[in-house]
């Protein structure tokens, strides 16, 4: 139950830190000549994960395209149009509940995005990450060594997070 309540209590900050960081990042994206990927604030919570070994705790967000088809029960594979947004803090500890993991300083940011045909050669997936407030590709040579590591789950469509909405 201590483990329900402390994830519970992380995705609500999670997605509070999220709303306010989106809303930036979406107006500096469209003041900029990078891709626009869509209206970060209406993005809902797929999923979250805690990675011990960087000590980092994730919220990862679908557009609606990704959360209609995460909703359907036994869906693996996402439909062209899918994008998940990976935000990711340092892990801390709460104040006044040492016993709960919090978001602590922003880390990183990190997106898939679905198109069979543009990323054949990784899976259909294309790889970004949000540096600042600015949205940038990848390198062809950090997306394959994003795709190398998304490999380990090919059958579950390259994503590792499972759907909490089900």
């Amino acid at each position: 139950m201590k483990t329900l309540t402390s994830l519970i209590f992380t995705a609500g900050i999670v997605l509070s830190a999220f709303s306010v960081m989106a809303a930036d990042t979406q107006e500096a994206t469209a003041n900029s000549q990078k891709p626009v990927y869509g209206d970060y604030q209406n993005w809902r919570l797929l999923g979250v994960s805690h990675r011990q070994d960087k000590k980092t705790l994730r919220a990862i967000l679908g557009n609606d395209i990704a959360i209609t088809a995460a909703r359907k029960a036994g869906t693996h594979v996402l439909p062209d149009g899918a994008i998940l947004a990976k935000i990711a803090w340092k892990e801390s500890f709460h104040p006044s509940w040492q016993a709960a993991i919090v978001p602590g300083e922003f880390e990183k940011a990190e997106a898939m995005i679905k198109d069979s045909k543009k990323y054949a050669t990784t899976g259909g997936w294309g790889f970004a990450y949000w540096k600042g407030k600015e949205l940038l590709p990848f390198s062809e040579a950090k997306a394959k060594e994003c795709f190398a590591c998304h490999t380990a789950v090919k059958d579950h469509d390259y994503v590792f997070t499972n759907s909490a909405l089900q």
